[in-house]
């Protein structure tokens, strides 16, 4: 972080924190008829800011409701392979506490979580719903098998939105300090018609 604001214009990325809030309100509409749900969640690599900030915006808006708890939460270190190895874990905890839920702090621990589900017997997106970041293009055909419920987007593709920022500077125009890039949230119902237009 810059501690001095006049080194620099404009700063373009994406906002953390609001991609666990987005995660966290589908959360919400799933329980809307009053059920209690047992999350699981992959949180990232130990101490980086997207694992620090998703968890933060996450638990921020689960709040809202008291039935929605994190019974566990470990690192799955942001890859398929830990994702895996963490979510078998989790399904062998005997505490009488059923997962209803799976909480990924990015798609490819989603995808490792999915394959251990399925080794367990269950099926993912139904016996457990899963949620995840990222919109990368494995999350899309998950969502299209059915075995992943929702991804949050975390768009790279800033290019055309820095460039427009760019152009805006060199014309002299005001551009706020911070600007966050275009992100949408993605549900399984979409994913077909999506998939063909995933360029990452």
């Amino acid at each position: 972080k810059v501690s001095d604001p006049s080194l620099y214009v404009t700063f373009i990325g994406s906002d953390f924190v609001e991609e666990g809030r987005k995660a966290a309100r589908w959360v919400l509409d799933q329980a809307k008829d009053g059920r209690a749900l047992n999350i699981a969640e992959l949180q990232g690599t130990v101490g980086s800011a997207p694992a620090i900030d998703r968890k933060k915006g996450f638990e921020e808006v689960l709040k809202a409701n008291t039935k929605l708890q994190i019974i566990r939460s470990q690192s799955g270190e942001f890859t398929r392979a830990k994702g895996k190895e963490v979510m078998e874990a989790f399904l062998k905890v005997k505490d009488g506490k059923k997962i209803d839920l799976l909480y990924a702090h990015n798609d490819d621990m989603a995808i490792g979580a999915i394959q251990a589900i399925e080794e367990a017997g269950l099926k993912p997106g139904k016996d457990i719903l899963v949620v995840s970041i990222d919109g990368v293009r494995g999350a899309f055909e998950a969502m299209k098998a059915g075995k992943l419920n929702v991804t949050v987007e975390c768009n790279p593709l800033l290019g055309p939105q820095l460039m427009q920022l760019a152009k805006d500077v060199v014309a002299g125009k005001a551009v706020p300090k911070r600007v966050t890039v275009e992100e949408g949230v993605y549900t399984a119902d979409q994913a077909a018609a999506e998939l063909p237009k995933r360029k990452y």
